[in-house]
């Protein structure tokens, strides 16, 4: 008998940390799906944009610093 008080004591102590994360309701994401509006995109804004932007001077290299620097050629 103390075995199955036991066993039924530590059962209710697994369940009720599993049942107060669900908070005793399912589904709760279905009810609160609602259209949102997406911001539409006006082509013309974005392409004057892009324009805006300046071109660089010269080209960017990311891994400059990891590499060696070129060793210099040697001439005969």
């Amino acid at each position: 008998m103390k075995t199955f008080t036991v066993a039924a004591a530590m059962l209710a102590l697994i369940a009720l940390p599993a049942h107060a994360q669900m908070g005793g309701k399912r589904h709760q994401g279905d009810a609160k799906k609602t259209e949102q509006k997406k911001p539409e995109v006006d082509e013309k804004a974005y392409k004057a944009a892009l324009e805006r932007i300046p071109e660089p001077k010269q080209k960017y290299d990311p891994w400059g610093v990891a590499r060696p620097a070129e060793p210099a050629k040697q001439t005969k």
